[in-house]
């Protein structure tokens, strides 16, 4: 969006950097496994929480991408293993292509450029992760050099590029397993914040159509992977509602794929309200139920109103067997106006996670790399720290992730969870420790939970019982099982999630109802035992 893309240009002018040429080496073999693809419910909680590697890959100046040219460092393994210890299990690398494809009519993709693509893959691939990777500042108007332009004249040629560069890219990656996703393109419209127009969406849905037939036809793992299409600028209302979007045909597919399933994806991005969440200024620097000031909270884009987007979605698509990928969502840095919006930034970011689980949708928090004053950044690009611990924590706690303590490659992003539990859960009196905390509304409320094990022998299997103030009842939850809804609760471990080291957290939460009373729940304990 405009507003990124003009930060990007502030970061550029500000570092006083020029186009730098990474050194692009040879990169190791793609791994050639090929597991099962998973269903639509199963792939969106095994993506977890989702980050984005923005303002790099997708970087560029005068029309040539290069992933420095916005300012941020090369990425490294080392980086990519600290952003998964984090916690997250899905990075979506958004990639332009610009000046880096060459004349008609073959549109040759510059061997470097796509060889430092497949390195960047490599390095979030081999750790078991998920990688999306798409075509994101081709369609740009506001992007020197872009082409992919939905009202453009010559669309014969566009369409024509267009195929050319997908069959170079999937055929790169036609043996890498499920846990890569490709993603057709990114908020392309005619750059007209109003109702979409035709003949512009019929030639969005078109490129979405080019997109799915040639990396089917591509064969190898490329048959059955999933991929991701996006309707009128990610927009949510132009993609649900009654607009011109079509779902493409999947007639190339796989004939193992059960009839019954889907391998296609829903892309939308989510930044309501804007005021709050990247106009750049102090006037809205808080959000949601928790705000103080209402002053300072914008008059649109609560909870409420979220809640109301996704299940948009859930209605249209995950009914119908198609997830719903949020690539796209944040907030930028207020603090110079209001010290305390980082609370409200992570409550935003909670909200949204929980509220897109709640209807069946993987997310990808927006991250350009900038820290400070409007900045997205949760990490410093260049040692890797946490530079928002709140918004990741949120985020966390939302989709119930641990942080991972092994940034080892593995073979799925499941092979590092705790291991299922025993058929003997124990623990002792005074050795666990649990917060919790409620973000309510009107007529609902979310309650994130940590048990901590605060004794020194790890907990094998665990059940955790409360009592929840009168008038709540329990509508979903997640990491967790609870019986009944209402009253005396107790919270059974999930399958990944079980065992809890001395020392070590686990993350839970639940969504409820509630009369007028969102009070905290009480009289928690873990296995019999009181916790403090």
């Amino acid at each position: 969006m405009s507003s990124r893309l003009r930060k990007a240009w502030l970061v550029f002018l500000a570092a006083a950097l020029a186009v730098t040429g990474a050194v692009y080496g040879v990169t190791r073999p793609a791994s050639a496994d090929v597991t099962a693809e998973l269903t639509a419910p199963q792939l969106v909680a095994d993506m977890g929480a989702g980050w984005n590697l923005g303002n790099t890959l997708e970087a560029s100046v005068n029309g040539i991408p290069g992933e420095t040219a916005w300012g941020n460092p090369v990425v490294t393994q080392a980086f990519i293993d600290k952003v998964r210890a984090a916690g997250f299990r899905t990075i979506r690398i958004p990639v332009s292509y610009l000046g880096h494809i060459g004349a008609a009519p073959d549109y040759t993709v510059n061997a470097a450029w796509l060889n430092r693509i497949k390195e960047v893959v490599d390095y979030a691939h081999s750790r078991g992760l998920y990688v999306l990777i798409n075509m994101h500042g081709d369609g740009y108007k506001t992007v020197s050099g872009s082409w992919l332009i939905c009202d453009a004249s010559s669309q014969t040629a566009i369409r024509e590029k267009y195929q050319k560069v997908w069959q170079q890219v999937a055929i790169r990656f036609q043996s890498y397993d499920e846990h890569l996703i490709f993603e057709s393109m990114n908020e392309n419209f005619d750059g007209q914040y109003g109702n979409p127009t035709q003949p512009c969406y019929s030639n969005i849905n078109a490129y979405n159509q080019i997109f799915v037939d040639t990396v089917r036809r591509t064969g190898g793992v490329n048959a059955s992977r999933w991929l991701l299409v996006p309707g009128w600028n990610t927009n949510i209302d132009y993609t649900a509602g009654n607009y011109g979007f079509v779902i493409p045909t999947d007639q190339y597919r796989s004939t193992t794929i059960p009839a019954a399933e889907q391998r296609l994806m829903i892309s939308v991005h989510y930044y309501d309200p804007w005021d709050f969440t990247g106009t750049e200024d102090g006037t809205i620097t808080q959000w949601g139920a928790g705000a103080t000031n209402p002053a300072k909270k914008s008059v649109w884009g609560q909870e409420d109103f979220l809640d109301g987007q996704m299940k948009k979605m859930h209605d249209t698509f995950v009914t119908r067997g198609y997830p719903v990928f949020v690539g796209e969502y944040g907030s930028i840095d207020k603090t110079t106006y209001d010290s305390a919006s980082n609370r409200y930034r992570a409550d935003y970011a909670r909200a949204v996670v929980t509220a897109a689980k709640k209807y069946g949708a993987a997310t990808a928090y927006w991250d350009n790399g900038w820290n400070g004053q409007h900045g997205f950044g949760l990490f410093d690009r260049s040692s890797g720290a946490v530079t928002q611990p709140g918004i990741v924590n949120a985020i966390m706690s939302a989709v119930g992730t641990q942080p991972s303590s092994s940034p080892s490659a593995s073979t799925s992003p499941s092979a590092s969870a705790s291991p299922s539990p025993s058929t003997s859960p124990s623990t002792s009196p005074g050795t666990c420790r649990v917060t919790s905390a409620v973000n309510a509304w009107n007529t609902g409320l979310t309650n994130s939970i940590t048990i901590a094990n605060t004794g020194s022998t790890a907990i094998n299997g665990w059940r955790l019982t409360f009592t929840l103030a009168g008038g709540q009842a329990i509508t979903s939850g997640w990491s967790a099982t609870y019986s009944p809804s209402s009253g005396t609760v107790t919270a059974t471990n999930a399958s990944y999630n079980g065992a809890i080291p001395a020392g070590g957290s686990v993350s839970i939460g639940y969504q409820a109802g509630h009369t007028g009373n969102a009070a905290a729940p009480t009289g928690f304990t873990l296995n019999g035992a009181t916790c403090n």
